[in-house]
Order: C-alpha cells, then sequence, then structure tokens
C-alpha cells in the first residue's frame, strides 16, 4: 500500500472521487428547501390563528397547542413514512422547523 497522504497515490484518488461523485444541483436544493419549509410554517401559522381567533385561545395557549400539534403532526407523518420522503425530497427545509425535532425523536 502506498502512502495516501502525499504522492500519486493521493491525486488520482481525489481526481477519481471528483469524478465520481454525484453533482449536487444546489438552486433545485435550495428551492425546495425554502418552499417545504415555507409551507411547513405556514401550517403551523394557520394552526396557531385557529386557535387564537377561531377558539379564542390566548397568545400563550395558542403558541403551546401550535407546538404541540406540529409535533404531533411530524410523528405521526415519520411512523407513517412520509416524513422520511419529505426529508428526503427538501432536506434541511423539513429539519429546521420544529417537525424535524419531532421526526429525530421518532425515529431514534
Amino acid at each position: 500500500m502506498g502512502n495516501l497522504k502525499g504522492g500519486k497515490a493521493a491525486k488520482r484518488y481525489a481526481q477519481m472521487v471528483e469524478r465520481l461523485a454525484p453533482k449536487s444541483p444546489i438552486a433545485q436544493g435550495l428551492v425546495r428547501s425554502f418552499w417545504v419549509g415555507g409551507v411547513i410554517c405556514m401550517i403551523g401559522q394557520g394552526i396557531t390563528d385557529f386557535f387564537a381567533h377561531v377558539l379564542l385561545w390566548g397568545a400563550q395557549a395558542s403558541a403551546t397547542a401550535t407546538c404541540v400539534c406540529m409535533i404531533f403532526l411530524a410523528a405521526l407523518l415519520t411512523g407513517l413514512g412520509v416524513y422520511d420522503r419529505i426529508g428526503k425530497y427538501a432536506g434541511a427545509g423539513s429539519i429546521v422547523p420544529i417537525t424535524g425535532f419531532a421526526n429525530r425523536l421518532v425515529r431514534t
């Protein structure tokens, strides 16, 4: 075995990795992450508005209920195998909101 830290073998290996590694469509990933994360946040805002304006709960109670609902929905979707597909499609857009936290708890 040759020394991979320097020399020709390391350069050949780096070239091979560069050539064979799949290219990541950054722009597409950003758009997907943005719109999926935005939809998740819109759902959360809709739940908050429902509790605050329809049920006439206070701001604190509405915020707490929204967190509980979002965690429940993410846990349910994870259990059904849906949230993982959303995560593969949207990347960070699905893991940044509180639902990503719930997804990680259910998967562990």
